[in-house]
């Protein structure tokens, strides 16, 4: 197996290192910048030198770049070596393919460029209390009158929603229209304004980071609808897909046990360092065998990419192998760390700047637990990799819950 890239692209790898070791981090006076700021003045640049917001047209603010996975994966590996910006947090990166895709042309102009530096800050309205895994079941309506939207519902787990300028939803908005998944609608909304009361829920920590979003007679202008009226589910798919292929990716996987390692070095236990701990070390070296696997699994799907071939099924296993793959290693982080887990720091807001915001082994253990539902529960997925993937059956409860009485 050869595992090089070849020399245009290693030569395309040493640019982009030259290019983050004169830029990032920030200097001088734009180093006092909030951290926010400083992304995306770093993204700015990033973009002008086709880094950066790739597959976005230059008119939207994006680099405009001929599709190249072998050019995006060395950014990525590049920019993560050198703890560089690069995504714009998960509601905003989530949203940028879908507008991109089914935006028109006065949306695309009005969001994708501050979307793309990180300046317009999103959250994202799925899930509500009576529609999480099952995201076609929303309530949430949306009626025209006098050309507006107005809105009434609630939404829930609606991550940064406290922070955020805007809102991309899921709304029913003809709901005589046969099929739950029918007559669903993909709006962009404007958080500061009346008719919207964002509550945050507290964490165990202490911390706010999901919220509660209520809606009683918001508002959003006619054109703010993106892709056809009642055909929300369609567009919500691109949303979703973005999302899962962000979720527990192998870069990530491999950054979370180095930082495991760290942890067991640098943790003591009975007078010695965790790592030295023979039941430790087998714990470590069981997670190792499933990131190796993860990380070799990522380069194969990565060169049928470059060859313009399907992976084929592994390709819908990645967000449940990552995802559980997470879990094994922060339980056993949290584990480690025992007594001084909870005085550990947690930095939140650096999730919305590229960083984990999970140093913190309590938080990190909440966290991995809560990406397991993102983009769709670990259960939704085995159903769609053996449903669609391998063909089985539909789940017999499933079925027997929507059996004629």
């Amino acid at each position: 197996m050869d595992l090089r890239y070849g020399p245009e692209y290693e030569r395309f790898r040493q640019e982009v290192r030259e290019f983050l070791a004169e830029t990032w981090p920030l200097s001088g006076e734009e180093a006092k910048l909030e951290r926010v700021q400083q992304s995306a003045r770093f993204r700015k640049r990033a973009i002008a030198r086709g880094y950066l917001a790739r597959a976005v047209p230059r008119a939207y603010g994006g680099s405009e770049q001929p599709p190249d996975v072998l050019r995006a994966s060395i950014i990525r590996e590049e920019f993560a070596r050198a703890g560089a910006p690069l995504d714009v947090g998960a509601p905003a990166a989530q949203l940028i393919p879908t507008l991109v895709a089914h935006g028109t042309e006065e949306q695309k102009r009005a969001y994708l460029p501050g979307t793309v530096t990180g300046e317009l800050l999103w959250c994202q309205g799925y899930s509500e209390p009576g529609a999480g895994s099952d995201l076609a079941s929303v309530q949430t309506r949306a009626e025209l009158v006098d050309g507006e939207w107005v809105i009434h519902g609630q939404k829930i787990w609606t991550s940064y929603a406290h922070w955020a300028e805007m809102i991309y939803m899921l709304v029913r908005t003809e709901p005589a229209a046969a099929g739950k998944h029918a007559g669903l609608s993909y709006l962009l909304v404007d958080m500061q304004q009346p008719g919207i009361d964002v509550r945050p829920l507290k964490s165990l920590n202490g911390d706010s980071h999901f919220n509660e979003v209520f809606f009683d007679g918001a508002r959003a202008p006619a054109d703010r609808i993106v892709g056809r009226r009642g055909q929300g589910w369609n567009v919500s798919r691109s949303t979703l897909q973005a999302e899962r292929n962000a979720v527990a990716t192998a870069d990530t996987t491999l950054k979370q046990f180095s930082e495991l390692l760290e942890l067991a070095k640098s943790t003591r236990r009975n007078g010695r360092p965790a790592i030295e701990d023979p039941a430790v070390r087998q714990r470590l070296v069981e997670i190792e065998g499933y990131v190796t696997s993860h990380e070799y699994s990522s380069h194969r799907q990565l060169t049928c990419a470059a060859r313009g071939e399907s992976p084929g099924l592994i390709g819908t296993m990645n967000k449940l192998v990552g995802t559980d793959i997470a879990t094994r290693m922060a339980r056993l982080g949290l584990e480690i760390s025992a007594e001084g887990a909870l005085d550990a720091p947690y930095h939140h807001a650096e999730m919305l700047t590229g960083g984990s915001g999970e140093a913190n082994p309590v938080a990190r253990f909440l966290h991995s637990l809560s990406i397991r539902a993102g983009g769709g529960t670990s259960n939704i997925q085995r159903n769609i990799i053996g449903e669609r993937g391998l063909g089985l059956p539909r789940d017999f409860a499933v079925q027997k819950r929507k059996a004629p009485a």
